[in-house]
């Protein structure tokens, strides 16, 4: 069964926490493991799953109901899947799913669709029809006023526009340019882009843990699916500001909760 490397502070668990404690702590509305997972394998990545969600809150500087978005998330671990998928966020029922033997390494990307998904509903002054804030805020969706509003849609330009702002960035550019050689839409989706920015975030922070993401910093192929150079240090600064501030918010909104209408 395979390992994942860590690099992190250590993560006291306890006696052998299982899923029902993962989804305890954060406040999962629920979690559903595959009838093929055996118990020594749940009991296993259930650990694996608890300190890469715990190593995840530590890097966004946030509290732990933000990994659940509030209870709306759910996690699937080995549950059926998609053939050639191994990862996979349910927009309709607000579902994360891993599979159960190439999964692990997807954590942050597919965590990111989650998030990019319930945020919408918080920062602009329109419903957004069950879009990613991504896709409603590169089709001109109007911001809230407020700051996080801002730092969030901050994070959305560097990804996706180029430094004039009218034009897609070359990470967007290689994107277009791979689906077009394959004649599909998938890569240059501004919903894939942005996590893949996000996991490529993860990966560079300070704590290292191959169950959340890994492989962002190498290039297989003549595709590179990934941001790069100054881009790339641009939008990590960016998410890590962003997330920082909503961290801080929610805490002072535990006191004031007038004085963040920002959720997550």
């Amino acid at each position: 069964m395979r390992s994942f490397s860590r690099s992190g502070p250590p993560r006291h668990l306890g006696a052998a926490p299982g899923f029902n404690e993962v989804r305890n702590f954060f406040d999962f509305r629920g979690v559903k493991i595959g009838g093929w997972v055996k118990q020594q394998e749940q009991q296993l990545r259930a650990r694996d799953f608890f300190i890469a969600l715990l190593d995840l809150q530590e890097i966004l500087q946030v509290p732990p109901y933000v990994i659940s978005l509030r209870g709306q998330l759910s996690l699937h671990y080995g549950t059926g899947g998609q053939p050639g998928v191994s990862a996979h966020y349910m927009p309709a029922a607000r579902v994360l799913a891993l599979a159960k033997n190439a999964g692990a390494g997807s954590l942050a990307h597919e965590w990111f669709h989650a998030f990019d998904h319930y945020i919408a509903e918080y920062i602009f002054t329109r419903d957004t029809g069950g879009r990613f804030a991504s896709i409603a805020w590169l089709t001109d969706f109007e911001l809230r006023p407020h700051g996080l509003c801002q730092l969030l849609a901050h994070c959305y330009r560097l990804i996706l526009l180029d430094d004039t702002g009218e034009r897609p960035s070359q990470f967007v550019e290689r994107a277009i340019a791979h689906d077009r050689s394959e004649g599909g839409l998938y890569w240059s989706k501004p919903e894939e882009l942005c996590a893949r920015a996000f996991e490529s975030y993860i990966e560079d922070a300070q704590i290292s843990n191959q169950f959340l993401a890994y492989g962002t910093r190498r290039r297989e192929g003549q595709f590179d699916p990934y941001p790069r150079g100054e881009q790339r240090q641009q939008i990590n600064r960016a998410f890590a500001n962003y997330f920082a501030a909503l961290g801080r918010s929610l805490s002072a909104s535990r006191a004031a909760p007038e004085s963040a209408p920002h959720q997550a």
